[in-house]
This record gives C-alpha cells, structure tokens and sequence, in this order.
C-alpha cells in the first residue's frame, strides 16, 4: 500500500547535494575564455556626474573593455516599473526607476557609474582605481521629516519635495468613534533601514552563442522567467533565444525578486558584445550598498479605545522611505498600511503614507515587506491602551480578536493583489489560547515574575498576534511527466532558495502518482523546463505553484487511468494508482508500472487512442482570483541583563494556522529562518547613515546579526483553518517567523523593566539604544 506523504514531517530531497558540496550556485560556473566584471560604484550619495574618465583603465593590465553610461547607446534608459500600484482613488504617483550606469546625476552611494571587463576580478577591481569620475557633491535628503519639506535638495530634479507617492485609506468613520471614545493613545513610531543579508550574494554568468543566437543567462535570481522575457525585449530576441537559469539559491527574502538590477542586464550585453563569457558576482562590501533594502519608516498613529478595552478605531499617517528610485511601486508601504489592521474587528480606519524618494539605496521588499511596521504599530497601540486601562494586554488582545462566523471578512481597503483587503477564513482565539498555555503565561503572572522581581532581575513576557497575506496571483504553472523508464519529472518556473521545493513539490505528485517523494524529480527556476510564471515572493509558491503542481499531477493520473483501463480492459472507475503503478482495485496481481503505461500513451503506429496529445504528462496552470491570509501568535519569555542591556531569549513560542500543512518539518524550518530574522530586526541589526548618506556600517564587524547563541530553541505548534480560495486549502507562511518579532520584543523587554518607565517606540532596540532609553527615564525621574 502506498503511503500518503501530503502533511508528512519527510526529510528534504534536496539536501544531500547541499550537505556534500555538489550543487550548482551561480559562482560554480566556469566557462571556458570567461571574462570578469566589476563595478565602480559611487562614494557620495547625491551629485552632478560631469564626467568619467576611463582612459588609464583601458589601457590596465588584463582589461578587456570599460563601459560608462555613454557607451550603452539605446540600452541607456530606466529600467521598467516592475510593480505598478492598484487603482486607488486620489493617489498621487510619481515612478522613477533606475538606469543602468549613472549619467549626470548620482543618487545614492553605490549607484554604479562604470564597468570594467578584466581576464579575471583582481585585474578588474586594481583598473576601477584608475577611472576619474568629476562629482560634484549635492546636499543628500536623508532624513524623512525633511525630505518632504524640501525645495532645492531633491533626488529627482523633476519631482517636486521628494514625494514618490500620497496614499490615503479609510473605512468607517474614524473621528465620529475618536470623539466618543473613553481614551485616546496616540505615539510616533519609527523603524530603521536593514538589509537582507543572503548567504550568498547576487551573481550573474552570461554566455552568448552567436552561431545559434542564443543567450544563457545564470542569475541568482527568484524570478527567472521574467528575467528571461525582460532580456529577451531589451536585446531584440525571442523568448526562445534566452535561457535564464536560477540554480541552487542561498537565500533570497525579496531582494533578489528585484529583476533587473544593472548587473542583469549589464553582463549579458557585454557578453553578447565582446561575444565571451562574462562573469559578475557581487562581494559582501557592495552588498550593503548596491542589493536593495527595506523598512525606513516613521510613523504617527492613535487608537481610539472604550472602556472595556475594546478598540472603537484607529488612525495612522507615516512616513516611507522609498530610497533614490522606486521599481516595485507601492508594496511595502501599501503592506504596511493593510497589516496593521491584524487580527482585529476594526470598524473605523484612516491611514494616510507618503512615500518619499531620498539618497539612500532602493527600497524593495525583504522577508515581511512592510508588514512587521504595521503590526509593530497596532500591537503597541494595544499595549498601550492596556497599560492605560489596567487590562492585561493578552486579554485585550482577546476582546478584539475577529470571531470564526465573521469570516470572509472584508476589510474594505485595496490591497497589493489589487483587490479589496479580504480575510478567507481563520480561527484566531485557539491561536492566543494556543500560545497561552504553551508559555506558561498564567503561572509566568503569578507565580514566577514576582520571584524574578524580587531577585533583581528583569524577566519579562510578551504575546502578540499578527496576519501575513499570501499567495497572491497572477498565476504560476507545472509541468509533470511520466517517462518510459518509469521515471517522474516535474518543472516549475518559481525559483527556490531554501524553502523545500524540491520536497513538498515531490510530495504533492507522489501522492497522485502512488510512489515516495524521492521518486519525483523536480525541476525549478530553468526557462528552458518551464516557460511562464511569476516567481517565488509574497509567500506564494506552496499556495500558487502548489496548486499547479496538483493540477498537472492530476491530470497525468487521470491519463494513467484512461491508458491502463484499456490494457488491462477495465473501466477507469475500477482502477486504483498504487505503488507507482495502476490495478483493479482489490487486484494486486493486474499491476501495471506507470512506465508501461507511457510507452502505450506513447505509440508509434496506429491510431491515436487517448487522445490528440501523445506521452504521459501534463502542464496546467492556478492563478487564484486573491489572495489568502494566514495568522498566528508568537510568545516569549526573556532576560534583559541589568549592565550590559542584552537580551537572553528563555522562551519562544510559535503557534501558526497557514492552513492545510504539505510538510510539517519544512514548515518548522521557514518559522524558525523567520524569526531568527525578526530577532535580528528587533535587537541587532541597524544601517546606520550619516547626514551626507555615508552608510556608516558596512561589514559584519559593525552590523550585527543573530547568531546560532542568539536564536532560540522554539516550541511551534500549527493549527489548521483550510483556505476557502485554493483546492488545497493551503495557506503562505515564508514571511509569518519575521512579521510580529519586533512587537514581541518591544512588549516583553517593557514588562521586563516595567520599573524603569520606559517605552518602546522605534525598531531595532540594540542594547546600547535600550540603555540610552533607561538613562532618558532615569533623567526624566520615571525610573
């Protein structure tokens, strides 16, 4: 009997190959008579380029070419809006996206001016000394709250005090329930520049045939088809000429969703210029300034509460920091003005963004998108309205929770996918009691904090909720196959960088196929496997291409039936797929292998007896009309040490519902992958720039991330609320480990040091931020 895999906790088909060392990244290719790139990058973040002088480089030893802006012809123009914004009434929208090369004006530090083609990187990185750029500086905007106020320091000539966008958003009516409230809580929140920080930096290795006029590409990318098609426009070829190759990926979290960077199309076209190979990989240094980056938020909100602590409405204007261009539209702020509604049944909501262009490097999603802003704004303003009231702040929580019979709940705002912000389905209160129990919260309260007190010591707890929108279209597709050896193939065209693809893919066929998951190869992130598709971002491959892989799989199984019901002279109906094979049911000695199945879907006389497509496969496509949303509670327990203002995380609890579970194990790896991020956020990782746009911190020496020490042993528990948009039920959850970090950490280090009188307003709070606002209370006589 074949065994079901679908929700299995089964190991990862893709490890092994990780674990010894034979997996192809895109630094592993090597190409016979292949040239390296590197990239003079700007060191001031706003200036008059007047010119570059390249001529000393030209003649370096081992240099092959240098390019500047003036040598690119018709490719010299900004790249495309990748992510144009939904239709919302009275939006202000001024896009501006990136050139390849920098002529006339630079706008942020590390914004590339000149490339230089070497034998090899040391001979390329020596030349770059030798190009003379005339910049002449400009004041930098860096700083938000002036950005918007200014007349003459302004990032593009042409857009007026810096504004990128004005979005306003409302349901309800928010000042009728403000006046009538019992109290009002209002603060300003801000939340800093991070950077995504992959194991493996970007990279890109083009090759050009130019007898078969046909160009490969490989791109640590999480987006190839794209890619594909974008160069594809750019050098005047047909899709079918370019093939983009996303190999094994070490990790991507939305910056490398960013299609065309300069580096994407620049060593292509000089690859098909010099007709060589070319090779670029991006090191640690140029990573902090020249991969995008994400949050660079302030924000003004209040909360209009009643007095039995339910929230009557809340209002929120902010601030966000776009950076020098803007490809991908509005997501994170548009993200960020959705999430914070949460978990809750909010009736009344006005928010208002304005998104700001300034001298610091592009902004694009990274791993929560904005959404942790949201939800770091709303659950403060809880824990604020509680500490006011005197309620415990999980049993506000508790009286605001959406109930079960309100769902489908309409929240009546536009959201990213372009339609009304709509929760499917979910059950939130098993989630708080979940957590709840888990922690310990209750005996926390009353029997262990009063001991930690009265030790000294600063112990704290902290319970959050937060929602995560997933999978969102437009569509992505699969292609499944059975071959005449028996053997099973699969391809999609997301990418993958970590998430277990190759795994819960597998599962999904091999339950429709009747053979283990290890028996299933599967194919992802190469054009040439599979030709349409979106990419992996937003929390969507398990929901979109995990859809498509089911309905390939199950077309490829109804086949099987269709061809072994004429060899074996039964009907279909009295067939069973089992242990990679088909039978009568109840008949195990009628089995017939699913690869003499294909040879007979597969004949080479005769008449065509299954149908006008020959073989065993199948491709189909899911493109699901919204999205769906996940949600879940995090909890935690810990220490702030009383001198050095660290934090020792004793307990973390996760309890999640992202629906139906193909792999429990895969699953745990992405909420722990998340929340070490979201610690990193919260407590150690800060760009810190200078008021001329200098990143001040550019190297792990200096920008701190969590390490193995520093993340915790977590106890995750799932509970299941099928979505109601997809035939598997399932729900995203690549972005839930990061989403409600910062809040949690906020809430558990002011319980912790509730004698100290201070509050929590910004993210990250390192410990040199957190005893600074100890010293402000002590100053201030609050502690």
């Amino acid at each position: 009997m074949t065994t079901r895999s679908f929700g299995q906790r089964i190991r990862r088909n893709e490890d092994p190959d990780l674990l010894r060392g034979t997996a192809l990244f895109t630094d592993d290719v090597q190409l016979p008579g292949m040239l390296h790139a590197a990239f003079l990058r700007s060191d001031v973040a706003h200036g008059r380029l007047h010119d570059v002088n390249v001529a000393a480089a030209r003649g370096a030893p081992g240099v092959v070419a240098v390019f500047t802006a003036e040598d690119l012809g018709a490719l010299w123009r900004p790249g495309p809006l990748l992510v144009p914004p939904p239709p919302i009434a009275g939006m202000q929208f001024e896009p501006r996206c990136q050139v390849p090369l920098a002529k006339d004006k630079i706008r942020y530090a590390g914004e590339p001016i000149a490339m230089v083609i070497a034998t090899d990187r040391y001979r390329a990185e020596d030349a770059l000394a030798l190009v003379e750029p005339d910049l002449e500086p400009l004041p930098a905007v860096v700083d938000l709250e002036s950005a918007q106020h200014s007349h003459t320091a302004l990032v593009h000539d042409d857009v007026p005090f810096n504004l990128h966008a004005r979005v306003k958003q409302s349901k309800g009516n928010y000042r009728r329930v403000r006046d009538a409230a019992h109290l009002v809580v209002g603060r300003r929140f801000t939340y800093a520049h991070g950077a995504a920080c992959a194991l493996e930096n970007r990279g890109v290795v083009a090759q050009w045939d130019a007898r078969a006029r046909h160009l490969t590409v490989w791109d640590t990318t999480q987006a190839p088809i794209p890619i594909r098609a974008g160069l594809a426009g750019m050098f005047d070829l047909a899709e079918q000429q370019v093939r983009v190759i996303a190999p094994c990926i070490g990790g991507g979290f939305g910056p490398k969703i960013m299609m065309f960077y300069p580096e994407e199309i620049l060593v292509p076209w000089v690859a098909m210029r010099l007709g060589a190979p070319v090779k670029w990989i991006e090191d640690r240094h140029e990573n902090f300034h020249a991969t995008t980056q994400e949050r660079g938020q302030i924000h003004w909100a209040e909360m209009a509460v009643a007095e039995d602590g339910r929230i009557l409405g809340v209002k929120d204007t902010f601030l966000h920091d776009a950076g020098a261009y803007a490809p991908y539209g509005l997501t994170v702020p548009l993200n960020s003005q959705c999430t914070l509604l949460g978990c809750y049944d909010l009736e009344h909501y006005e928010s208002e963004f304005l998104s700001l262009y300034t001298n610091l490097p592009i902004v694009t999603p990274y791993r929560g998108a904005g959404r942790q802003h949201g939800i770091f704004v709303m659950e403060r303003l809880i824990d604020l309205a509680a500490r006011e009231l005197g309620q415990d702040p999980a049993a506000m929580r508790r009286r605001n929770l959406i109930p079960p019979d309100k769902f489908p709940y309409n929240h009546q705002i536009i959201y990213q996918d372009f339609e009304p912000l709509l929760y499917d389905s979910g059950n939130y209160e098993p989630c708080l009691d979940k957590a709840l129990e888990a922690i310990g919260y209750a005996d926390f309260r009353r029997r262990a904090q009063p001991r930690f007190r009265q030790a000294d010591r600063w112990v704290g707890i902290g319970v959050v909720t937060y929602v995560e929108g997933t999978g969102i279209g437009p569509y992505e597709g699969a292609h499944v196959s059975v071959g005449a050896g028996g053997h099973i193939h699969m391809a999609t065209g997301v990418g993958t960088q970590g998430q277990g693809h190759f795994t819960s893919f597998a599962q999904i066929v091999a339950d429709e196929l009747g053979v283990s998951p290890a028996d299933v190869r599967v194919s992802t992130g190469d054009t040439n496997l599979f030709h349409w598709g979106a990419g992996t971002f937003a929390s969507r491959g398990a929901v979109v291409a995990g859809n498509a892989v089911h309905r390939a799989a199950a077309a490829v199984r109804a086949k099987a039936l269709l061809v072994a019901g004429d060899l074996l002279e039964a009907d279909p109906e009295d067939l069973e797929v089992r242990a990679g094979g088909v039978q009568v049911k109840g008949a195990p000695d009628s089995h017939i292998p699913l690869g003499r199945i294909a040879q007979a879907a597969n004949p080479l006389r005769g008449t065509a007896k299954y149908g006008s497509e020959p073989g065993l496969e199948a491709a189909a496509y899911y493109g699901p009309e919204r999205g769906t949303t996940a949600n879940g509670v995090h909890a935690m327990i810990l220490e702030v040490d009383r001198l050095t203002y660290d934090v020792t995380i004793h307990r973390y609890v996760v309890v999640h519902d992202c629906g139906t579970v193909i792999n429990p194990l895969i699953l745990d790896g992405q909420i722990q992958g998340g929340v070490a991020q979201g610690i990193g956020n919260a407590f150690y990782e800060d760009l810190r720039f200078d008021p001329e746009g200098q990143l001040l911190n550019a190297s792990f020496m200096d920008y701190l991330l969590p390490t193995a020490v520093e993340t915790p042993a977590m106890e995750i528990h799932h509970l299941t609320t099928p979505a109601t948009e997809n035939p598997l039920g399932i729900k995203g959850a690549g972005e839930a480990g990061a989403i409600p970090v910062a809040a949690l950490f906020a809430q558990a280090i002011e319980d912790a040091m509730a004698d100290s009188g201070i509050e929590i307003l910004s993210m990250p709070m390192s410990p040199d931020a957190l005893f600074a606002l100890r010293a402000a209370a002590q100053a201030a006589g609050a502690g």
